[in-house]
């Protein structure tokens, strides 16, 4: 049983999701980036040709990952992690400012984007030190020490890129699987909430609202000890935070920040700047109806009015050419992925894989929903870019090495016994 062969073993099923992706993704990137004078595909001055020599760096470097020692990845997580975090902060000297984000290496005509990568070596040390640590995440040295590792990479992004950072905190639900207290979910959630609501609710009411819940959670809880000073100091916490969320909006954040946020709260905007994209947006996907206006026939498309098309807009086209049927066909075949990778994970042997999986699955739901989301307004738009569908090498490129090192460590998973 030593001796099956990967191949044999593969998930071919994954494989397959991941290359009707790719392809749909290349296609909507030729049709949004298409020019008045048709040229080959291969005609790399066009971004489609750009593209397509991303995806054929996939194929050998898929046959590099899956040709690796499974043990490889587990072994040398630390030092991945290591050279993660000094390519961020390599940025601080080396990186070049793009629309006032300095996240790029740029080297020659193409472009790095290190923090795409750092999501790899992120989940496989987390993978590792739960793995090795055989623990429940029951000890507060244990949560520390988790928290840590997402933690370090994410605020040395935070620096460079809002967006990307953000994405790191979709690793709280592998620590819920495995084992965190819940009551960090619950203050996330609250977290935010409270935010969100008190741009658009006065801060009287909200507190009023704490104090209720309070009262009634006091009353009828009583599952567990329930003592008063611990719910009053709560409730001046939560509202000490509603007071502060005013200062932090006009003191903190930056005004393109501020502008998403207004855009996402219904604020009265300029359409013709910080409300524009998200509002061509709208139109395009809304253009499509059921069938769509057909491949190439996309008028908001072939007229450039929606900003950003080709990579953190490409689902516009999707909603325009394709319409409603073409778009849930794409999101039906993210949401197999997701859930045959979920699969796949529960199914693991050994805990290191089983965390790794769960990493993979996170990251890549969390690209998808915000990408989504954001296009229809549900939320604040940040730069995140469609798996396997957007266009850039970083993207692709750092996707595929994510996916592929866990096919990999499934497709091992029987010498593990």
């Amino acid at each position: 049983m030593k001796n099956v062969s990967v191949q044999k073993k593969l998930d071919w099923i994954s494989i397959l999701l991941y290359a009707l992706l790719v392809i749909a993704g290349w296609l909507n990137i030729y049709s949004a980036s298409l020019p008045a004078e048709t040229t080959s595909i291969f005609d790399i001055n066009q971004i489609y040709g750009r593209q397509l020599i991303f995806i054929g760096i996939t194929i050998p470097l898929i046959i590099l990952l899956l040709s690796i020692d499974s043990k490889f990845y587990e072994k040398y997580a630390l030092i991945f992690y290591i050279i993660g975090l000094l390519s961020i902060l390599g940025l601080f000297v080396f990186g070049k400012s793009v629309k006032g984000q300095t996240n790029w290496y740029q080297i020659g005509g193409f472009g790095i984007q290190p923090s795409e990568f750092v999501k790899t070596t992120t989940a496989l040390l987390l993978a590792k030190y739960l793995a090795d640590n055989q623990g429940t995440l029951n000890t507060l040295k244990e949560q520390i020490i988790a928290l840590g590792i997402i933690g370090l990479p994410t605020l040395l992004i935070l620096k460079h890129d809002t967006g990307s950072a953000m994405l790191f905190v979709s690793l709280i639900f592998v620590l819920y699987r495995e084992g965190l207290p819940s009551w960090y979910l619950w203050t996330g959630f609250i977290t935010i909430l409270l935010f969100v609501s008190s741009l658009i609710i006065e801060p009287y009411i909200i507190i009023s609202c704490i104090i209720i819940v309070s009262l009634i959670h006091f009353y009828f809880n009583k599952k567990i000890n329930r003592n008063p000073i611990i719910y009053t100091i709560l409730a001046v916490v939560m509202s000490s935070f509603v007071y502060s969320v005013d200062y932090v909006y006009d003191n903190v954040l930056e005004p393109h920040q501020k502008d998403r946020i207004n855009v996402l709260i219904g604020e009265e905007v300029n359409l013709q700047a910080e409300g524009y994209n998200l509002n061509q947006s709208k139109i395009a996907i809304g253009s499509g109806s059921w069938t769509g206006t057909g491949f190439l026939e996309g008028t908001q498309t072939k007229g450039g009015f929606v900003p950003e098309q080709h990579t953190d807009y490409i689902f516009t086209t999707v909603g325009e050419e394709w319409g409603f049927a073409g778009a849930s066909v794409v999101i039906i075949l993210f949401v197999c992925l997701f859930f045959r990778l979920l699969y796949l994970a529960e199914n693991q042997k050994k805990r290191f894989n089983r965390v790794y999986g769960y990493c993979v699955v996170s990251f890549l739901f969390i690209h998808f929903a915000f990408n989504i989301t954001m296009l229809i307004g549900l939320f604040p738009t940040i730069g995140v870019p469609l798996p396997f569908f957007s266009y850039g090498g970083s993207s692709l490129i750092a996707f595929t090495v994510l996916l592929f090192i866990f096919l990999k460590l499934d497709a091992n998973k029987i010498n593990d016994w």
